[in-house]
């Protein structure tokens, strides 16, 4: 006879006095709780019990948090030039201002309550960002540039009614793991090569690529290594030749410099709010978008909210609303096309107030800034002894560096900057071993002269 676990309630685990969860097992029909984990694989699951104990009063639990974070060394004490998917940008103090505000402050993408503000804060968001990406309807924000990427992708699966999308195999191999996943098992993910000399698209390689079952082409520009993708327009070209479409990835940031991918024929536009006056937050402050032209057969495909102007019961006046309710997983819950739930409303209240701060103008001024000290770093880096910058073609604001000729790790370079005060680049070993020692340094405008001057002279002398 088997003996059932025995079962304690936890001060800081909801549901666990015992009484409470044999009925919500009972409920759903379940004996025990880790049949709910069943498809989790073994290796992945926690083998004996959470060790949390013991329970801390209020203030000792303050003073243990407090010191576990006295142990960080963030981008405020040192220089930085770590990149990746999470970048150290200059948020302005409005940004902060307003989205700490309390009918903002909770705002996600669920019931509105009683923060009726926020629906017109979002369509503010939505008109900003529409008008950077040259699109027409843009979503309330996703988790981040990850599931944003995934969600295109499934639209144009279903739009499409195929199977396979080609992505570039210079991508961030994190996000690409999302986009596996969330794919599964409607779609398949296949990789197009790139050029050894330039990191850009190999055109030859998505010219064999492409077939009858190809639902989209998916580039980031930048991409996830730094580099501009100027052959967009062809790209597009073979893509709608082949009937995909052509789905763009991009950093905001840049679109005050770059051409946005509408231009260049991307039919879904997607990517990260973060560099838009969200705070790093220790990897925490993301948000992705999606951006598309105002056609049925885009809309429709949109799991998400889209909020927009509606006629209110008194004759000339508008208010601000859901665009096509009955869509969204919100409304066919487990019959939508695919399940969206809490969303970060709040970084798009946030970004919206970027872009209304910065205006065009502004955007220019930073993007230009911001390639102007990247290339200014890069010419510094490369005059080091055994340094090179890997890839030639023209990049944003990251770039690899090579320090295979140093005959040094990344790693142990990383660890003697840190000693400096100074956060190298991101190690690109473990993720692209075929390049040796490189590291992806990012320079946005917070970056100063005498930063890279400092990263330069440090270098030198760790080398």
């Amino acid at each position: 006879m088997a003996t059932r676990k025995k079962s304690t309630s936890h001060p800081y685990i909801p549901n666990t006095v015992p009484e409470v969860q044999r009925a919500m097992l009972d409920e759903i029909g379940v004996s025990d709780i880790d049949e709910l984990y069943r498809m989790v694989p073994k290796e992945l699951r926690l083998a004996g019990p959470l060790k949390v104990e013991p329970a801390l009063s209020e203030y000792e639990l303050q003073r243990h948090v407090e010191r576990l974070l006295e142990r960080n060394t963030s981008a405020k004490e040192t220089i930085s030039f770590l990149g990746a998917g999470c970048w150290q940008h200059f948020v302005p103090a409005v940004c902060d201002e307003i989205n700490q505000r309390s009918e903002f402050v909770t705002a996600y993408a669920g019931e509105p309550y009683e923060d009726h503000g926020r629906f017109q804060a979002l369509f503010e968001y939505q008109s900003l960002l529409a008008e950077l990406v040259d699109m027409d309807v843009v979503n309330v924000p996703t988790f981040d540039w990850a599931q944003a990427a995934s969600t295109a992708l499934r639209m144009a699966g279903r739009i499409t009614g195929r199977r396979t999308a080609l992505l570039p195999a210079t991508m961030h191999p994190e996000r690409l793991l999302v986009i596996r996943n969330y794919l599964s098992p409607q779609m398949d993910c296949v990789l197009v090569d790139y050029e050894p000399g330039t990191g850009l698209l190999d055109m030859a390689d998505l010219k064999a690529r492409l077939s009858a079952d190809t639902a989209a082409v998916y580039i980031e520009n930048p991409s996830y290594i730094g580099q501009i993708e100027t052959q967009g327009r062809e790209i597009a070209e073979l893509a709608h030749a082949a009937g995909a479409l052509f789905v763009v990835g991009v950093d905001p940031i840049s679109l005050g410099l770059l051409e946005p991918p509408s231009r260049y024929g991307a039919d879904i536009v997607c990517g990260d709010l973060q560099p838009l006056g969200i705070r790093m937050q220790y990897g925490g402050g993301q948000a992705g978008f999606i951006a598309t032209r105002d056609e049925e057969q885009f809309v429709m495909e949109y799991p998400s909210r889209l909020f927009g102007l509606a006629p209110t019961s008194v004759e000339g006046e508008y208010g601000f609303g859901d665009v096509a309710y009955e869509r969204t997983s919100f409304a066919k819950r487990e019959k939508g096309k695919e399940s969206v739930g809490t969303q970060t409303a709040l970084w798009g209240i946030t970004a919206g107030v970027y872009l209304a701060l910065m205006g065009p103008h502004g955007m220019r001024e930073v993007g230009e800034t911001i390639i102007r000290q990247a290339r200014y770093a890069a010419s510094r880096l490369a005059e080091l002894e055994g340094v090179q910058i890997r890839f030639q073609a023209p990049s944003f604001k990251e770039f690899v560096v090579d320090f295979n000729g140093t005959g040094r790790t990344v790693s142990d370079i990383n660890k003697r900057l840190l000693e400096r005060g100074i956060f190298g680049g991101k190690d690109l070993s473990g993720e692209f071993p075929a390049w040796g020692q490189c590291g992806l340094y990012c320079v946005t405008e917070i970056h100063t002269k005498e930063d890279i001057d400092a990263l330069a002279a440090a270098l030198k002398a760790v080398l």
